[in-house]
């Protein structure tokens, strides 16, 4: 199993998606002899997922049952656990078309928070990109270096432990591209200029203009999923037709038909994107 790359059978330390519902999925670990407990019962790491195909619908030991999923970064990003605020699925989306990735694409990111848009960087970059990714915090940078071992794609990914904005990417000239999602990414941009290559793409705003970047721009994403949903509305008795007159009155005073509502309420934004490109020097 690996996050960028497709894989039939469930192995042991494989990561895997259990899916009991639309709401409702959660992340394990297979581990020969291990046991998941669920609503529906249990599942017996040994003999219910090793050797099975992802996909495969597995009955717990109440009855009841559950698929178990190959993961990918969108379902990650719902099941991760959160060590800080993330970046959800419809942001990822727009950064990854605004900045251009692509396979073979060289990304710094910071900071590297719960690994969220990490995960979708590197599969869009793999199999000869790279991300060099920056996590202040101490402890959330070792888990992100054990949880990209774990899902195997610790060979497209360099993660370090340090102040962005006072020891910069540690790499020059290299960058196809930077994203900063950090307190003061404006003291940051000094360093995200440093390490791109002479043209490229960064996020932030206040000191861009100062640093001559161009094309700046900002925008917020939001979704609204409306409901399809099956309605009767009444037909309005306008009296009979001068050409229908003859025509006998069946009663039909009413229509059934599809329609789709607006959510009552909707989440918000999970942030404010700002890009804009390095010019040429």
């Amino acid at each position: 199993m690996s996050f960028v790359e497709y894989s039939e059978i469930i192995q042991e330390g494989d990561v895997i998606i259990i899916f009991l519902g639309h709401e409702s999925m959660m992340p394990i670990k297979v581990q020969s002899g291990a046991q998941t407990q669920t609503r529906y019962g249990v599942i017996r790491h040994s003999s219910d997922l090793i050797g099975q195909r992802f996909g495969s619908k597995v009955t717990c030991s109440k009855g009841g049952w559950v698929y178990v999923l190959h993961p990918t970064p969108e379902l990650w990003t719902v099941n991760l656990p959160h060590r800080t605020q993330i970046l959800y699925t419809t942001d990822i989306a727009n950064i990854t078309l605004l900045l251009d990735l692509k396979p073979g694409s060289v990304v710094c990111e910071s900071g590297t928070g719960s690994g969220s848009l990490s995960h979708s960087i590197l599969r869009t970059i793999a199999p000869t990109g790279h991300l060099h990714t920056v996590e202040f915090h101490a402890q959330r940078a070792e888990k992100a270096v054990q949880e990209f071992k774990e899902h195997k794609v610790s060979h497209l990914v360099t993660v370090r432990n340090q102040d962005v904005c006072k020891d910069g990417f540690n790499i020059t000239g290299i960058a196809d591209a930077v994203f900063l999602d950090i307190p003061s990414p404006w003291e940051a941009i000094t360093h995200a200029k440093s390490a791109m290559k002479r043209k490229g793409e960064i996020r932030t705003l206040d000191s861009l203009l100062d640093h001559g970047f161009e094309e700046i721009c900002t925008l917020e994403v939001l979704l609204r999923v409306h409901d399809v949903r099956t309605v009767t509305l009444p037909l309005p008795d306008f009296g009979p037709e001068e050409d229908s007159a003859d025509i006998p009155n069946t009663g039909n005073t009413s229509v059934i038909c599809r329609t789709a509502t607006p959510p009552r309420e909707m989440a918000g934004h999970t942030g404010y994107l700002t890009f804009a490109t390095k010019p040429r020097d």
